[in-house]
Formats: C-alpha cells, sequence, structure tokens
C-alpha cells in the first residue's frame, strides 16, 4: 500500500451492512514484516491512530506508537512476536487531534509467515473505549430489564414483545423470556389494546414519544380493575436506525383511586358550600324540602324524595326525643304519617317509589301531597325508628342502583325523611357519600325545625299582638271607624304601635293612637300595659289631659327598676336607661261627643291629628304636643274643637309619614293631600293612604285611625232642666215616658221610670243646685242625671231596718251599665239599656228583689 486514496480521510467504521457488531467496536489491524517494520496499514488504523499509511510504513512500530520508557520492554516483544509467540495486552497511544493525550488499545498479535518463509506478525488492534461503552451500556440495558421497579416492554417493529423485565412478568405471570412474541391483546381488553396499538404504530411511525397514556385493564385471574400510566418512545440503532418502541409501564391505580376521592370530596365540599347557600333561604317547610332536592339532584344523585312528618305541617309540637317506639302514638304497627312534599329526577320516566322495599302501605306510587305511612318492618320505617341511615340495594330488572333513607334529625327530633337514589350506570354510593347524605338532611332538617320554631313564635306573637288590638272593627255612636295597622317588623309581625276605640259613658267615644319607642316583641308588650292602662283610666271618665298624665306616671313606673333592681340602680345605670327607653312612648287621646260634635283632644309628644271638613283642604290641628309619655315633669293640655257633619278626623303614628328617604314635613304634605276631598267610603279612604304614600313599610310601625264625624241627630236626644223641688221626680218619669212612646220604646217605659225615679230623687236628696235630666237613644239607651254636687254616688247594701239604700242596687240589677263622672260644674249618674229589638237585659228574678231587703 504506496499511498492513501482520497477516500481514506473519510472512512467510516462500518462498510458492513447496518447492524453488524463492527457498528460499535471500532477495530482496525496492520502488519509487521520479518525486520520488525510495519508494511501494512489498514485505513481504520488510520482512523483509530491519526497516522497515515506513509507516516508508519517501513518504520519501527514501538519507535511510532509507545512512549519512551515502555520502548525497551516493547522492542523484546516484537522480538519474541517474530520467534513464533503470540502476544496480547493493553498499549498506550497518542490519540489524534487531542493535543497529545494517550488511548489505550488492546493488541493481539500474531505470527505469520511471508512467502519466502521469513517470520512475520499481524496486528488485530481493539480501541479500549469502545469495549468500555458497549460494557456501559449493557449494564445499563440490565439495569432497566432487570432492576427496574416499573414494567419495561420492547416492542419490535411488528409491535411484538421482543422483551420484557421481571416486573411485568410478576404482574402478568410466568417468565420474561415466555412474554416474547406477545401483542397487547393478549393483555388488554379489545377497546383498549387498539388503542395501544394505535399509539405503538404511532410512536414507531413518527418518533414522537406518548407520554402517560392511561390504559385500564386486569390482570391475569383477577377481577380488579387496574390502572397503568405507559410511557413509549421509539429505540434506534448505533447507526440511527429504528429497530422498536420500548415501552415504562406504572401501576397508578392508587393515585388514580386518591385523585378519584380527592374529586369526590372536592365535589361534596362544593355540595355543602351550595348547601348553605340555597337552603334554607325561606322559612316555608315545602321550599326547604325543594332547596335540598334542587342541590342533590343530579349532582349527588339521580332520584330524590323528601317526607315530612304529618305533625309537622300540622303545626303540632315535635315530641320530645327521637320517635324510637314503634308503639308511639301515630305510629299504628308502622312508620308515623309522613306527607310527600317534593320529588325530582334527573332521568325521564323515573317512578316515584325508588324502590319497592321502601313503598308506603298499600305498595301505592307516593305522589307530591300524599300522605302515606311506612310498613313497620320497612328500611324507610327502620330508618324513621332509629334515626340512622339505611342503605337499600336496587332490585334485578329496577332502574335504581341503590338507595339512601336518610332520616331528617333535628335537635334529636325526626321530623321527616330523605331518599337519595342512583340509577343503574352511576357511580355506587360509598362512606363518604353517606357521610354527606346525612350533612344535607341535616342541614334542611335544622331550617326545617327552624321554620317550625319561627311558625310557632309568629303565631304566638300574632295571637299577642292581636289581643292587644281592638278586635274586629270598632263602632262608636255617632262616628264611621276605619283602621289600619302594619308592623315593621315583617319578621315577627308585632311592634309597638297601637290604637283603640273606647265607649265611654254617654254615647262618648274616647280615640287613642300611641307609639311606643323600640320594635319588637319588647316594645309589644310595652305597648300592651300602656294601652290596659289607658283603658282602665278612660272607664274612669277622667278628662283626656288628666288621662295622660296619669299615663305618664304608670309609664315612668313601668321603665323603674324595684325591689332588688332598685338598690342596684346605680351600678347598673346605663341597663336601668335603656330598660326605661323601651317604655318612652307618644299618644293622641281624643274624647268625642256625638251630641255636641265636640271632640278634646290631649297630646303627648306624638304627631298632631288630621281634620278633612267637607270641601275644605286638610288641616294639622294645632294641639300642644307636650311631653312623651315616661318623661314627666310637664303637664298636658287641652284643646276642644267642634266638628262638623260628615268631617274625616285621622289619627296615626309616624311610620306613616316619615322615612329614611324624605323629611317629616314631605311626608305630612303628601299625608294631607291625600285626605283632601275623601267622598269615597272610610275604608276605601284608608287603602288610598296606604297605597299613595310611599311608607316604606318595613321601616317603622303604621297605626292609622279614621273616623267620619256623623253626630246624634237631635229628635235621638231628649234633655230637660229640672228644679230643685220634690215635683221633679214626677216631672222627669213623665218627660221619660213622653219621648220613649215617642221613640216607640214602649217596653221599656216601666223600667226607665223606676230607674230616673231613683236617679232624681238622690239627685234631690244628696245633690246640689239645678238637676238635669238627659235621654240618649243610639245603639243603647242611655240616661243621664247631672247636678252640681260633688259627691259620688256609692253602692251599698241596705240593712233589713234600713228605709233607704236600696235605689242603686236596683239600677244595678235593671239596668246593662250604670256609673258616675264628675263634670266641670258637678257629677253625671247614668244608666244603660239595651233597646227592644237587641239583647235585651233579663228581668231581676225574685231572688235579687229579696236580696236588697
Amino acid at each position: 500500500m504506496s499511498e492513501i486514496p482520497e477516500t481514506a480521510s473519510t472512512v467510516v467504521w462500518q462498510s458492513s451492512p447496518p447492524g453488524s457488531i463492527y457498528d460499535y467496536i471500532k477495530v482496525a489491524s496492520f502488519s509487521i514484516g520479518p525486520d520488525g517494520l510495519v508494511d501494512q496499514w489498514s485505513w481504520r488504523a488510520v482512523d483509530l491512530f491519526g497516522i497515515t499509511a506513509e507516516e508508519v510504513r517501513g518504520k519501527d512500530p514501538v519507535e511510532v506508537f509507545m512512549p519512551a520508557e515502555l520502548r525497551p520492554r516493547g522492542h523484546r516483544h516484537v522480538a519474541e512476536i517474530l520467534d513464533g509467540k503470540e502476544w496480547t495486552g493493553l498499549v498506550p497511544f497518542r490519540m489524534p487531534g487531542t493535543g497529545g493525550a494517550h488511548g489505550l488499545a488492546e493488541v493481539y498479535v500474531m505470527p505469520s509467515e511471508t512467502e519466502s518463509g521469513d517470520r512475520a506478525a499481524l496486528c488485530i488492534v481493539v480501541d479500549v473505549r469502545a469495549l468500555r461503552r458497549i460494557e456501559s451500556d449493557l449494564a445499563a440495558s440490565q439495569a432497566i430489564f432487570g432492576q427496574s421497579p416499573f414494567g419495561f416492554l420492547l416492542f419490535g417493529t411488528d409491535l411484538t414483545v421482543q422483551r420484557t423485565n421481571q416486573r411485568f412478568a410478576a404482574v402478568f405471570g410466568g417468565t420474561a423470556d415466555e412474554h416474547r412474541g406477545r401483542t397487547v391483546h393478549d393483555y388488554l381488553s379489545r377497546a383498549e389494546a387498539d388503542r395501544m396499538t394505535a399509539s405503538l404504530r404511532r410512536v414507531l411511525e413518527t418518533g414522537e414519544s406518548a407520554i402517560d397514556l392511561q390504559i385500564v385493564g386486569a390482570a391475569p385471574g383477577s377481577s380488579d380493575r387496574r390502572h397503568w400510566s405507559i410511557n413509549l418512545y421509539r429505540v434506534h440503532s448505533g447507526s440511527g436506525r429504528p429497530i422498536g418502541v420500548a415501552g415504562i409501564g406504572t401501576d397508578v391505580t392508587r393515585r388514580h383511586i386518591a385523585a378519584r376521592e380527592a374529586a369526590s370530596a372536592r365535589r361534596n365540599l362544593a355540595l355543602l358550600n351550595e348547601a348553605s347557600a340555597r337552603i334554607g333561604n325561606s322559612l316555608d317547610l315545602e321550599t326547604t324540602a325543594r332547596e335540598l332536592l334542587d342541590v342533590a339532584v343530579p349532582g349527588f344523585c339521580d332520584l330524590a324524595s323528601v317526607d315530612l312528618c304529618q305533625g309537622l305541617l300540622s303545626g303540632d309540637e315535635a315530641p320530645p326525643g327521637r320517635w324510637s317506639s314503634p308503639h308511639a302514638e301515630g305510629y299504628g304497627g308502622g312508620s308515623a304519617e309522613l306527607r310527600r312534599v317534593a320529588f325530582a329526577s334527573a332521568v325521564s320516566d323515573a317512578p316515584l317509589v325508588a324502590t319497592p322495599a321502601c313503598s308506603p302501605e298499600g305498595s301505592a306510587p307516593t305522589a307530591v301531597g300524599a300522605v302515606h305511612r311506612y310498613a313497620f318492618n320497612s328500611p324507610c320505617a327502620r330508618a324513621l325508628r332509629t334515626a340512622r341511615v339505611q342503605s337499600i340495594p336496587g332490585e334485578d330488572g329496577s332502574l335504581v342502583q341503590s338507595t339512601l333513607a336518610v332520616p331528617m334529625v333535628a335537635h334529636d327530633t325526626v321530623v321527616g325523611l330523605v331518599q337519595f337514589s342512583r340509577t343503574k350506570g352511576s357511580e355506587p354510593f360509598g362512606e363518604r357519600d353517606v357521610a354527606l347524605a346525612v350533612e344535607l338532611a341535616a342541614r334542611a332538617a335544622v331550617c326545617m325545625d327552624n321554620a317550625r320554631l319561627y311558625r310557632r313564635e309568629h303565631e304566638r306573637a300574632l295571637i299577642l299582638q292581636r289581643s292587644l288590638l281592638p278586635p274586629g272593627d270598632p263602632e262608636a255612636a255617632g262616628l264611621d271607624i276605619a283602621c289600619r295597622y302594619l308592623p315593621g317588623n315583617t319578621a315577627t309581625e308585632v311592634g309597638g304601635d297601637w290604637f283603640d276605640v273606647i265607649e265611654l259613658p254617654g254615647h262618648r267615644t274616647a280615640l287613642v293612637v300611641g307609639d311606643v319607642m323600640g320594635r319588637g316583641l319588647r316594645a309589644a308588650v310595652a305597648m300592651g300595659e300602656l294601652r290596659t292602662a289607658v283603658r282602665t283610666l278612660a272607664l274612669l271618665d277622667l278628662e283626656p289631659a288628666e288621662v295622660l298624665s296619669a299615663l305618664d306616671e304608670i309609664a315612668r313606673g313601668l321603665g323603674t327598676p324595684s325591689g332588688a333592681q332598685q338598690a342596684s340602680r346605680v351600678a347598673h345605670k346605663s341597663r336601668d336607661a335603656d330598660l326605661s327607653e323601651v317604655y318612652l312612648a307618644t299618644c293622641v287621646y281624643a274624647v268625642y261627643d256625638p251630641v255636641t260634635r265636640r271632640c278634646t283632644f290631649a297630646n303627648a309628644g306624638h304627631l298632631p291629628p288630621v281634620l278633612v271638613e267637607p270641601g275644605e283642604e286638610a288641616l294639622l290641628l294645632d294641639v300642644p304636643p307636650g311631653m312623651p309619655l315616661g318623661v314627666g315633669g310637664e303637664p298636658f293640655e287641652e284643646v276642644e274643637v267642634e266638628l262638623a257633619e260628615n268631617a274625616l278626623l285621622a289619627l296615626y303614628t309616624d311610620g306613616l309619614v316619615e322615612s329614611r328617604d324624605h323629611p317629616l314635613d314631605e311626608g305630612l304634605r303628601a299625608f294631607r293631600t291625600a285626605l283632601t276631598n275623601p267622598v269615597r267610603p272610610l275604608e276605601d279612604v284608608c287603602d288610598h293612604v296606604l297605597n299613595t304614600l310611599d311608607t316604606r313599610h318595613g321601616e317603622d310601625d303604621i297605626a292609622l285611625l279614621m273616623a267620619r264625624i256623623q253626630g246624634l241627630p237631635v229628635e235621638a236626644v231628649g234633655d230637660w232642666r229640672l228644679p230643685r223641688e220634690p215635683r221633679s221626680v214626677g216631672r222627669a218619669r213623665e218627660l221619660a215616658r213622653a219621648q220613649l212612646i215617642t221613640w216607640d220604646l214602649e217596653a221599656l217605659v216601666d223600667t226607665v221610670e223606676l230607674l230616673v225615679s231613683e236617679l232624681v230623687t238622690n239627685a234631690l236628696r244628696y245633690g246640689e243646685g239645678e238637676i238635669r235630666l238627659r235621654l240618649l237613644r243610639d245603639r243603647t239607651l242611655v240616661c243621664e242625671v247631672w247636678d252640681a254636687g260633688l259627691v259620688q254616688p256609692r253602692r251599698r247594701r241596705a240593712r233589713d231596718t234600713d228605709e233607704g239604700g236600696r235605689g242603686l242596687q236596683l239600677v244595678g240589677l235593671l239596668s246593662a251599665a250604670w256609673g258616675s263622672r264628675r263634670t266641670p260644674r258637678g257629677k253625671t249618674v247614668w244608666f244603660e239599656l239595651a233597646l227592644p229589638d237587641g239583647d235585651s237585659t233579663a228581668e231581676p228574678t225574685v231572688e235579687q228583689l229579696l236580696s236588697m231587703f
């Protein structure tokens, strides 16, 4: 070989077909002639040593390749080789292109013979670096296949298994060698195997790796579904030729279960959060049940129903403790009476009964609104008795897979039953689902129990409020009355505003409107105490100013602690101040006389009455406001006003005319405008006022009392003055008889003559000044006898020896009512009789008459 061809600089290690061992092991050769000099030099030697044939041919190889310190030993070995000995050893050499760095070659020298019979040698050289790389590659391959904790497969280009590791064989059985030649169809279901095959083919064709390919299957001999995460990548030869696809499989079943549980937990938390926001927005039981099902279907289950105890819906008090006795009242051998109040379904044609095991007695489907019972041995009845969840599996052929019968328990009381059902194809209920079902039912149960308590308290509050207000439409002589009451606290519908219409002697009427400062039940209680006090004071027939003065003293007494509280008054000054404030109130008290059509007003810090006379604009009466009740220290003034026939008088509280959105003056102006020219019926006038004014109902209580002035006609009044002499008694009887005959009241003549004679006689005997007799005919007949004396008559029991003292006893027996009152110039004694066409007073019995003697 005289010179190196031009292709020597581009020589490659492989000249054999791809896949040869020479692709990996770098082998070079050269020969030594009989003279110990290099005579042949291969192209691979050129590449390995970086020395051309011209540079080395004819030279001593020891001098060319070996370091100086090793050359003596090298000459000895060359001499021995030429003597016919073989030699193998490691020889350092200078590496080409590395600035003098040394490499290490394994040299195998074989003695040879030339044509002339001279001794020569053939040298085979292997780069030790390539051998070390092969050893490392083999060790890595063995580590992956033999020591990897993951399942490992190597697929050939035909997508059959070429090699597996022991981890894979441990899962799918047999030894690693027994899996050679298999395909993915031998391990997976058809659908999963087709998906895996498609992924293998795509990786082999494109070279793009498949990361975290999720495969579901079951190991041989097991029915447990396993989840694997598969990573696929293409494998190449040393020359870059694709030779297959490697796959690493990791069992991620636990991770999948954990992820599913985490997703379930997040779903449950989301459901609970939604339940908190949506359940209990209403205090209506049926609405709360529907809110529960709106949350549960379809987010938690496919079918659901709610049954509530009939006693809860009818307003009966729930029994204390759990309904644990099957023989308790209301069970009748089965469950208590229940009413289906809600049903929801996420599937079409869903049955009203989720499972036959919980069918009501009679096995008829339970529609919403139906009342039913569950059989004693049914799971639903057992859930109600024990207050524990019952899991009910679905039956063959049924749409339902499983059902949870969950009792609705609030404060150790079962208020109903909710059934959650999932249809076949849905995930079955787990322990977390049972806990969630119990929580959902419990939240709804608490809301329903709150609704029950609210309804009970609401009814009690309404009873209290109605008991404190006049029943029905009040009636009064000479007045057409209409009234409205709207509490500001819509939660309890009770408040501190009140109105009253009180009948007084002589067909007079007291009109009262008041407002206790504060709201709610405490204000209502204070209002009731003040209203009772007003009625008591009104029956004493005091003047309006006197009534308010006495009421002021009562209000201050109600707000002042007593007894032990009084001893610690200084220490609890702020608390006592708050207590006193509850009983601060404003009030207007008016007394109307239908005979004179005059009305006397007294005001304790309240808004002025409004008067509308026919054809005139509404005006505010100038009544001195005075101080609110409970403040004390200031007297109250009276104002007397003569009212025109058909005039309209309105008493009201500030909730009607005042709000945060407009000032009081604007509200009063709007109120007066709404009352101008009230020609419609009085009830319509009230509705018009409430509909016209911007009352902002809910901010404060509203009380409105309206009266249209009628007055007693002149022909309904008999009024006479009698001199102070004995014959006036007979004259009084004659006048009374004549007047009663004129009124067609002959049936009352004898009784009235007798009673008038008694009262006039007493006026002559015990009174002073001129005597006045007055008869008033309206819904009843009233007789009044006036005189200037200040001594009030007193009814007493006469002794057997007394000749007198039985007159007032007789008046009390024969009249419907009697009494006396002070007047500015004396006193008035009166009695009242029912008209013959009304509820006539029964004649006194003989025993009653004899009891006077």
